[in-house]
């Protein structure tokens, strides 16, 4: 008893002694200093009441929002994607986009290919008539970039995704590969067949190895008709999502001439071509006696 009595007497003198510490602590601040220690304590003890308030006007600004936005346009909009969805007409024209160039390319160039499949992608989804999408020899940089930058892309719908070369995928009859260094033209779509369009991003380092790639594999290739309606500044190499949109236009407009100035960039230069070959701008230039202004310099940096 005697000993608890002495642990009880110990423990209250501890006690004692940490309160007049604190005492003596709160005596050395100066009113202004305590009543700063007060607010500052006070402003951590509600950290929690005002995140969780935050919270709460974030959620209630995007219902508003929401809100407006249905009032405004939701009829329209709603409108609009079911007349879009009504107007869609799928067809058997299958794209296929090779991806068998990745050890071929920079890691810059390869992220500009993947926001090249990308535009295809997005492009494919809301277009009249979308095409049967393929991706084939999916794997290396451009794979690990898309896991890392669009984690969502394995969601992607309306979209076949295959690891085999396209080779495997579709039958070799079927296969006609899109290279501006084919001799070949292209005149009209055929339904039946896959048109292959290289997945390669190199400024022309490799130049022609895709035309070299179909006639190994000996299947058909062809080159658009773009020296038929339409002058440019730089060399007919086309970026991925180019080639794949001018093919989408041309499903809709049938119009070869129309799906090139729809797609084709401003900085390339494009003019139209009369039948002759002359570009229609030089034409109406010579015919009006002035001189045409000299073409700019070629572009040195080109993506296939």
């Amino acid at each position: 008893m005697a000993d608890d009595g002495e642990k009880r007497e110990k423990s209250a003198r501890e006690h004692g002694e940490q309160h007049g510490e604190a005492a003596a602590e709160n005596q050395a601040l100066s009113k202004r200093q305590r009543k700063k220690l007060l607010k500052q304590q006070k402003w951590e003890g509600d950290r929690e009441l005002r995140k969780q308030k935050r919270k709460e006007r974030k959620q209630q600004r995007r219902v508003q929002r929401q809100n407006c936005e249905e009032e405004e346009h939701g009829d329209d909009a709603q409108s609009s994607r079911k007349r879009l969805r009504r107007d869609m007409t799928p067809s058997s024209l299958r794209l296929v986009v090779d991806c068998s160039f990745d050890s071929l390319m920079l890691l810059k160039d390869v992220r500009k290919l993947h926001k090249q499949i990308q535009r295809c992608y997005a492009e494919n989804r809301r277009c009249v008539h979308p095409v049967q999408f393929y991706l084939t020899s999916l794997g290396g940089q451009l794979k690990q970039g898309m896991d890392e930058k669009d984690k969502g892309w394995v969601n992607w719908k309306d979209v076949t995704i295959k690891t085999e070369h396209y080779s495997k995928v579709v039958a070799k009859e079927d296969l006609v590969y899109l290279t501006s260094d084919s001799p070949n033209v292209l005149e009209e779509l055929d339904q039946n067949k896959a048109y292959v369009i290289g997945g390669l991003v190199d400024h022309n380092h490799h130049k022609g190895i895709t035309f070299e790639r179909a006639k190994e594999l000996g299947i058909d290739h062809a080159q658009l008709p773009l020296n038929s309606f339409v002058k440019m500044n730089s060399r007919k190499v086309l970026a991925v999502n180019h080639v794949f949109e001018i093919i989408l236009a041309y499903l809709e407009k049938h119009s070869w001439q129309e799906a090139f100035f729809t797609v084709l960039p401003m900085r390339k230069g494009a003019v139209a071509v009369d039948k002759d070959g002359t570009a229609v701008q030089e034409k109406e230039e010579e015919d009006s006696g002035s001189e045409p202004d000299p073409d700019p310099p070629e572009q040195t940096e080109k993506i296939t």
